[in-house]
Parts: C-alpha cells; sequence; structure tokens
C-alpha cells in the first residue's frame, strides 16, 4: 500500500482544559495510483485527518506510513522533508503567494523538494491551460485560474500522493466540474495517488471509490452521538 493508517488518533484541548477528540481512524489504506473520494461534513474532521497525513499535524498516537515510511516517527524536519518529495497538497484557498507569478510559486513548491526545474514548471502550467498566463500574479487570475496554479504546484515535485481538501469549495458549478477533472486527470498522467474530501454529492458521484469519513472517524460518530 502507498498509505497506510492505523489506530490514528490526535486530540485538541478545548478552551475549558479537557481534551477533545477529533480523529479516531482505526485503519485506512490507499493503494499506488488509487483515486479515493472522502465525504465529510463540518466537524468530521477531514481536514484534520489530511494535516495528518501530510505530516502537518502531529499524531498523538497511531502510525501513517507512507511508501513504507513511518511519518508519526519523523522528526518536525524530516516530516517537512517527506512532505517536500512525496506529497502534494491542494487547498480550497490555494495558498498562493501573492507577491510571486504562476510560475514562481510552482518553482517555490519545487525549491522544498528536489530541486526547482523550469522546463517542468513551465510545462505543468500548460498541461493545466496557463500557457498565456504563465507570468501573471494571482490577483490577475480568475478563481478557477488560480485553483490551476493551484494544481500545477501540488505536482512539482512529482509526489506519490496528492491530498486535496475541497478543491472545488470556492468554485462555480462549471469550474468545479472542469477543476475535478483537471485534478484526476493530472494525477493518472503523473502516476500519483489522489486523496480527495468534499462534501459536494456531484463530486463525489465523479469517484468510483467513496469512503464516508463520519464512518471512518470513530471521534465524529462520537460527536453525532451514535
Amino acid at each position: 500500500m502507498l498509505l497506510h493508517v492505523e489506530n490514528l488518533v490526535k486530540n485538541f484541548r478545548s478552551p475549558e482544559g479537557g481534551e477533545h477528540r477529533v480523529v479516531d481512524i482505526e485503519s485506512f489504506q490507499l493503494a499506488p495510483e488509487q483515486q479515493v473520494a472522502l465525504s465529510g461534513e463540518s466537524g468530521s474532521g477531514k481536514t484534520t485527518f489530511l494535516h495528518l497525513i501530510a505530516g502537518i499535524l502531529k499524531a498523538d498516537s497511531g502510525t501513517i506510513r507512507i511508501h513504507g515510511t513511518e511519518m508519526t516517527r519523523l522528526s518536525e524536519a524530516d516530516r517537512d522533508r517527506l512532505r517536500a518529495t512525496s506529497l502534494g497538497y491542494i487547498f480550497q484557498t490555494f495558498n498562493l503567494l501573492q507577491g510571486y507569478t504562476c510560475l514562481e510559486n510552482v518553482l517555490l513548491g519545487m525549491a522544498f523538494g528536489v530541486g526547482t526545474d523550469q522546463g517542468f514548471a513551465e510545462q505543468l502550467l500548460k498541461r493545466v491551460g496557463l500557457e498565456q498566463r504563465i507570468n501573471y500574479y494571482p490577483r490577475q487570475l480568475s478563481v478557477g485560474q488560480q485553483q490551476r496554479v493551484a494544481v500545477a504546484r501540488a505536482l512539482a515535485n512529482r509526489p506519490k500522493l496528492v491530498l486535496a481538501d475541497e478543491p472545488t469549495g470556492n468554485l462555480d458549478n462549471a469550474n468545479a466540474r472542469d477543476s475535478l477533472r483537471l485534478i484526476r486527470e493530472a494525477c493518472r498522467e503523473n502516476k500519483a495517488a489522489l486523496l480527495l474530501v468534499s462534501h459536494d454529492a456531484a463530486v463525489l458521484d465523479d469517484f468510483e471509490t467513496r469512503v464516508d469519513l463520519r464512518t471512518l472517524n470513530r471521534a465524529a460518530l462520537l460527536e453525532g452521538g451514535s
């Protein structure tokens, strides 16, 4: 398996001083090049789950193995290195650097990985339909075009796994369909697995493999009173 999660637990401290369990997942697996959609309503732990996989957050207990490497045993610096070389992340709000061009945003993503490759960065931007806007700044782009830059950046280091957190949440229906198709096609072309979180039924219906995060995450089930 490319991704193997076991007995993953993450708690946050509440304002009252107690611990609030947000993630409690017994088992989850993802094969190389597999594409899976996770349905997740607000409060189901979806963003926290993705952040744990990406090493942005550190788990309280459990294991996350990515291509055989145990993420939860790594130092923060080593988690950063693994994320830079093996993972791509598409955020709902894109997280583009506004003072840098499309090309520079992709190159900066590469700089944290194996090193910059301007030819490949330009190739990715052309692939996502931004050949004529490579030197534009994010503020000069539509929301849909900014999403395309985010897709190119996520693939910049040729990751084995791409995580996407509500990537169509800020797009209208037409742009959402186009963006979803682009994300899935680009991942296939680059032989990357895709784990995408959404609450949009139209997005979820596009996937052959879907998992309901509220049934996967025991913490969310307890929160819901089950």
